[in-house]
């Protein structure tokens, strides 16, 4: 199990280069995010948004530079060792949700608990759990497509945090949303983790929902090039900024 101490950097990048052909995704990139607190990323198309979530993930390995979570280097792990990490301490939220419609919400939810070897009796009770907590008791039973857009990314919140992720990853998690639907989504999304002493990292394009988090970056060609504090900042531990 690895730890942190408080106020200590659960997540760290250093020195991030990641080039596609001629094009510089990432370009000298540092930044640290400490434990229970949340950080928007925000620029325009290309500017490297995406790719320093997926490096900061370990989706990616970056070119050149490291990322560290809990003091482990991201970067030299193997892909198996990546994708463990990734079931056992992350937890991702999209644009889309990216849920099974076959299955119903709370088979989805459980889905995430089954992957890492619970059977599906031991799942479903934590599943539902997560999914009263957001606000959608008496919903289970249904299927995706039975539910609004709203009640969906709840599912899709409750199926990256029931495996007790430390570390939640969101990338535009309320793209496809309209304006009074984001704002409940992305207050569920804040309650949840940031809420509940977890850490939050979220790409968005859209400033309101920048806003709510506690700290923003704003990229450009792949560069962090501009960093202030959030609506929620009132509420954060100390942190190390991008530089």
């Amino acid at each position: 199990m690895m730890h942190t101490t408080q106020y200590q950097p659960i997540l760290q990048a250093e020195g991030l280069q990641q080039h596609y052909g001629a094009a510089r995704a990432l370009d000298g990139v540092s930044l640290a995010c400490v434990e229970g607190t949340s950080t928007a990323i925000m620029g325009a198309s290309g500017s490297g948004k995406t790719t320093l979530l997926h490096a900061l993930a370990g989706i990616i390995t970056p070119g050149a530079g490291a990322v560290r979570y809990a003091g482990a280097e991201i970067s030299r792990m193997s892909d198996a060792e990546r994708s463990r990490l990734r079931r056992e301490h992350f937890g991702f939220v999209f644009q889309q949700g990216l849920l099974v419609p076959e299955l119903t919400a709370v088979e989805n939810v459980a889905l995430a608990l089954m992957l890492n070897g619970a059977s599906k009796r031991e799942a479903v009770g934590p599943a539902a759990q997560w999914l009263a907590a957001l606000g959608l008791a008496g919903l289970e039973d249904r299927r995706i497509g039975e539910l609004s857009g709203g009640q969906a990314q709840r599912v899709a919140i409750a199926r990256a945090q029931v495996g007790g992720a430390r570390v939640v990853f969101a990338d535009e998690p309320t793209g496809a949303l309209d304006s009074a639907t984001s704002s409940d989504v992305m207050g569920a999304l804040l309650a949840s983790t940031v809420g509940q002493g977890r850490t939050l990292v979220v790409v968005t394009h859209d400033p309101t929902v920048a806003a709510r988090c506690q700290r923003i970056l704003t990229m450009r060609d792949g560069r962090v090039v501009a960093e202030q504090r959030g609506a929620e900042a009132v509420s954060a531990a100390p942190a190390e900024g991008a530089r």
